[in-house]
């Protein structure tokens, strides 16, 4: 499915528009697989947080290889321009 990335949550979370439709649910908020940045309060999260924005905030991005809703969060494959974005964030696998 493609959406548009409409706010950066932090480094790995963010929201979506159109809504998400998966296993008969619903929701705007995505969480990539394949990395985990830093929580708010910890150092590097803000950093994340930005490499994120930089990359696709605003952006069409498309969700793949959902395998379950974790607080809300679709937990998926993102790609962005034909590549996972789990591969820009190597500091965080």
């Amino acid at each position: 499915m493609k959406t548009k990335v409409i706010e950066i949550i932090d480094g790995d979370t963010f929201r979506v528009s159109p809504e998400w439709k998966w296993d008969d649910k619903t929701g705007d908020t995505v969480r990539p697989k394949g990395y985990n940045t830093p929580e708010k309060g910890e150092e590097g999260y803000e950093e994340a947080k930005e490499e994120l924005i930089n990359l696709i905030d605003g952006e069409t991005v498309e969700l793949k290889n959902a395998t379950n809703i974790s607080y809300g969060r679709l937990v998926c494959d993102v790609y962005y321009n034909g590549n996972n974005i789990a591969d820009y964030f190597p500091d965080y696998q």
